[in-house]
């Protein structure tokens, strides 16, 4: 199933994807959930529930996805964790080894974007880069699980673009300031539960395009930390909780290792494309 979160004309609405249509779960439930945080945080029963109404509904309660406004997946997580240098080759383009611990850092909730919302280059800088990412939604809450029950605790997954301002992001040692920009994260079009795809999301060819050309090319193979040791990990030092994302690394090829860097403009067009998860897509805007 592939749940999406899109504007309604009061607050955000949650949908399923049946082929290029939504189906508006609040048309065809008696009592519609108000978040995709909400379903995961029932429980499998729950799912159950949205995945037997979506496949049941009327034709009226179609929506042509392309007439929607997509917001991310999971509008508001509690926590967005990310990884970063999880890819050897893009840890050597970057000047580093590859690391015996993760790098982590966090992103805030306003720096999310949904598929078809603008990335926006801000005014403090203009080397706002791309990142094709595979982002772990969680979906029971983990506290100290085994890398061999960690994928239990996982919803699905998504493409993201973890975009980031370079200049800002190295004035310090710590990168969160250049991480968390305002609308600079990419996050969707939809969340893909778990059984649509093998276990830990391995094996899934990554690819970045801006303007259709392909500037990154990876697999999830060659993540240095899996999806369940990274799931463990983190649930040693923290409760994971429904709704929760972990973002987790970016394959070679980013601008800032290309020569001259390839920095993003405005009017360009951002795809990452991960095998079965679909294309995220979103224009370059700038700050006003």
């Amino acid at each position: 199933m592939r749940l999406v979160t899109f504007a309604g004309p009061d607050e955000p609405a949650v949908g399923a994807l049946r082929g290029d249509h939504v189906v508006d779960l609040r048309t065809v439930m008696s009592e519609p959930p108000a978040s995709v945080r909400e379903i995961l945080a029932a429980g499998a029963a729950a799912l159950d529930r949205v995945e037997r109404a979506a496949s049941e509904a009327p034709e009226e309660a179609l929506h042509p996805l392309e007439t929607l406004t997509l917001l991310p997946p999971v509008p508001d997580p509690g926590k967005v964790l990310c990884l970063g240098l999880n890819y050897a080759e893009h840890a050597a383009e970057s000047g580093h080894e590859p690391p015996a611990h993760p790098a982590i850092f966090m992103r805030s909730r306003t720096s999310l974007v949904g598929h078809g919302g603008p990335l926006v280059r801000p005014r403090l800088s203009e080397q706002l880069d791309y990142e094709g990412e595979l982002a772990v939604v969680i979906g029971r809450s983990a506290r100290h699980v085994s890398e061999e029950d960690a994928l239990d605790h996982v919803a699905g997954y998504a493409p993201f673009d973890d975009g980031s301002v370079r200049e800002v992001q190295y004035w310090t040692a710590q990168w969160t300031l250049g991480k968390n920009f305002d609308s600079t994260g990419g996050f969707g079009p939809a969340l893909v539960t778990a059984d649509e795809v093998p276990p830990g999301a391995a094996g899934l060819r990554i690819r970045t395009r801006v303007d259709g050309e392909t500037l990154q090319d990876g697999d999830t193979a060659d993540m240095l930390f899996t999806v369940p040791r990274i799931v463990s990990l983190l649930s040693d030092v923290c409760t994971l909780e429904p709704g929760d994302v972990i973002i987790t690394g970016t394959p070679s090829g980013v601008g800032k290792a290309r020569t001259p860097p390839r920095w993003l403009r405005p009017g360009e067009v951002v795809e990452v494309e991960i095998e079965g998860l679909g294309v995220l897509r979103n224009p370059v805007g700038e700050e006003a």
